[in-house]
């Protein structure tokens, strides 16, 4: 008896039009409109392999769940950033920020995987949650969407804008 096995392959997203696409992964997540910032002492910077857990700061770095693993540590931040669009354009629609504590020379660190992976969904359904962030982080992440394209800084709705101005 030979049974052949169905494989399953994965759905590639694109920009193309989605109402045409029906089948298996209809209603996948588009992560096409998502952007990662990292807020790393004084420096803002977009890094992509975050959306992989592989920004800089996180290469080479042996991840664990337990604070007291990593004592000297310094704090980093990842900023999910979600553009939206609107008949007017595009825009900064969700802002969402997940702790780390990264030690370079260690070559260790302190995430909770879940927490960076939910709010990463969060900042999707374009909710705006940086609590833990102080004001001068908030300003240099305020700068760099600025510097990004003002058009888009613009075209936010309010509450982002005022969640960046403490």
């Amino acid at each position: 008896m030979n049974k052949e096995k169905k494989i399953f392959a994965l759905n590639i997203i694109s920009n193309e039009d989605k109402s045409k696409h029906k089948g298996f992964g209809a209603g996948s997540i588009d992560l096409n409109s998502m952007s990662p910032v990292i807020l790393d002492g004084d420096e803002a910077y977009i890094d992509i392999g975050a959306m992989h857990a592989k920004s800089k700061v996180e290469k080479g770095i042996k991840f664990s769940m337990n604070r007291d693993d990593v004592p000297n540590g310094r704090q980093v931040w990842i900023v999910w950033v979600a553009v939206d669009r609107s008949p007017e354009g595009q825009f900064y629609g969700g802002l969402t920020a997940c702790e780390m504590w990264i030690d370079t020379e260690a070559r260790r660190g302190w995430k909770i995987l879940a927490d960076h992976v939910n709010r990463m969904d969060y900042a999707l359904k374009r909710k705006v949650l940086l609590e833990g962030l102080s004001p001068e982080q908030k300003q240099l992440l305020k700068k760099l969407l600025l510097d990004t394209n003002e058009q888009w800084w613009e075209r936010s709705p309010e509450h982002v804008k005022a969640a960046l101005e403490d």
